[in-house]
């Protein structure tokens, strides 16, 4: 004899139908959410693999005084509604590149930071970087990479980065700079390995951290 009661296996909520259609549907947005992630995975890695290059050489009187950044990936030191970033490299009487960087935080307070840069190859694109205090900058493995890994010919515009791929900045010698510039540069960046996703656009509103705001 025929069983005519109602099946009680997939228990229909409101609105829908076909429960078994419905879990299949999503275990299947599940799925391709997880194939999502193993391709990301997969693609950072081979990016990560990808060799990064700084330029053959960098004439260092010429790459001194103000720059302003106009992106960068995402810094554990650094606000990240920073606003107005600027950095100005100057020489120091020994020799090494004085950093200055300045920006206004996120309560439109100024804040400063110096530090020393020193080139670590013959190009002088290689450079070490230091924000420790001057009495114990002797200490080993407190620097980090400055490399230039982009530059305009008219030295406007820079790319920086680091052989690790965790850090990146694009700096140009104004506080904007145009789409396709910066997409060329970018484009770069990325052909050399550095994952964009966490790209951060700080804002450039026109106003200046004087020495007078930080001394």
């Amino acid at each position: 004899m025929k069983d005519e009661r109602p099946h009680a296996e997939y228990p229909l909520p409101d609105g829908s139908e076909d429960r078994p259609d419905a879990a299949a549907a999503q275990e299947s947005q599940i799925g391709t959410r997880q194939l999502d992630r193993v391709f990301v995975r997969a693609r950072r890695t081979t990016m990560m693999q990808t060799p990064v290059a700084a330029i053959p050489s960098l004439d260092l009187e010429r790459y001194l005084g103000q720059w302003y950044e106009i992106c960068r990936l995402p810094l554990k030191y650094e606000d990240e509604t920073a606003t107005d970033i600027t950095a100005r490299y100057s020489l120091n009487d020994s020799g090494s590149v004085r950093i200055d960087n300045r920006c206004f935080d996120e309560d439109g307070n100024p804040s400063q930071a110096v530090g020393e840069a020193i080139p670590v190859d013959e190009g002088g694109s290689r450079l070490k970087v230091t924000f420790l205090p001057k009495v114990i900058r002797w200490i080993p493995f407190t620097s980090g990479d400055y490399w230039v890994l982009k530059l305009a010919d008219d030295y406007s515009v820079s790319l920086v980065g680091t052989p690790d791929h965790r850090y990146l900045w694009l700096l140009s010698r104004t506080p904007s700079l145009d789409a396709d510039t910066r997409a060329e540069y970018l484009a770069e960046a990325e052909r050399q390995g550095f994952d964009l996703t966490a790209l951060i656009v700080p804002r450039h509103t026109g106003r200046v951290v004087t020495d007078d705001m930080v001394d």
